[in-house]
């Protein structure tokens, strides 16, 4: 077996975003360039990377797939070699619109598309009040990809919530879970890392979470904080609120490690809890 396939590195790229697209794409491509100079092997946006977050914003800045900014993504991809998830765009098909990840192989193909499955609708009085689906439909399937011996899920934000996703992707071998995301000021210093812990322990996998940028002047203000956790649920990196590119440096070996020394998943009661393989 070649090791060098049981290593991989991510770059995170937790992005300032503005009101403007173009400006927005720009900056983007060029941290893909640094991550790539950093010796990046598959890097990552943000959610909503290229248009301001809200459900006002959603239907001014949405675009088919392939269109004007996933384009870019593949061009982009392609030139370097490198793999990009593109974060999250606003997706328009059709009447309907999705908020959106797509990746991005070395010779610029589509590797993968994933629609949010579950969307952010919450209530919080007296602090947040937001609901996508008042414009957003959610998706329903799955998307994993393959980097070397890497096997890749895909969630976006708020389906890290759903302990139930990460273990499907679990299920189907997967031993990283890649989730762009924009937490907001409340949700974000009590269940960030929290989660992005959770999901790691487990399911025994990797996890990235990666912010936009903090900017206090936005009408959602990110926590930012992008960060990648190893299948202990040890944090290999925990960014701060600012713009930033860092690159994480993973060993699959570790996975293997934690599965063998707490075989959790082959001791699972399945006899007495429901479980959808028993469905």
């Amino acid at each position: 077996m070649n090791q060098l396939a049981r290593t991989l590195r991510i770059g995170c790229i937790q992005l300032k975003v503005c009101a403007n697209k173009t400006e927005n794409v720009a900056r983007a491509l060029n941290k893909i360039r640094e991550a790539k100079m950093k010796g990046a092997e598959i890097v990552s946006l943000p959610e909503c990377f290229n248009s301001l977050y809200g459900t006002s914003y959603f239907p001014e800045y949405a675009e088919p797939i392939p269109g004007e900014t996933t384009n870019l993504l593949s061009q982009i991809a392609k030139e370097l070699e490198i793999i990009v998830i593109g974060g999250t765009i606003p997706e328009r098909d059709g009447d309907k619109l999705f908020n959106t990840a797509t990746v991005w192989g070395k010779s610029g193909e589509l590797l993968a598309k994933y629609r949010k499955m579950h969307l952010f609708d919450i209530d919080i009085p007296n602090e947040i009040t937001f609901k996508e689906s008042d414009s957003l439909t959610a998706g329903n399937e799955l998307a994993i990809i393959d980097v070397k011996d890497f096997k890749i899920g895909l969630g976006i934000c708020y389906d890290i919530r759903f302990e139930e996703l990460a273990k499907l992707y679990r299920k189907q071998g997967c031993n990283m879970l890649v989730y762009p995301g924009a937490f907001n000021m409340k949700t974000g210093p009590l269940h960030w890392e929290l989660l992005a812990r959770s999901r790691a322990n487990d399911n025994q996998l990797f996890t990235a979470l990666i912010s936009p940028a903090r900017d206090v002047n936005a009408s959602y203000v990110a926590y930012g904080h992008s960060c990648v956790i190893d299948p202990w649920g040890k944090v290999l990196y925990m960014a701060e609120s600012d713009e930033e590119l860092f690159v994480v440096d993973l060993e699959l070996d570790v996975s293997d490690k934690v599965r063998s020394n707490i075989p959790i998943f082959s001791q699972r009661r399945v006899d007495v809890y429901d479980t959808i393989e028993n469905k």
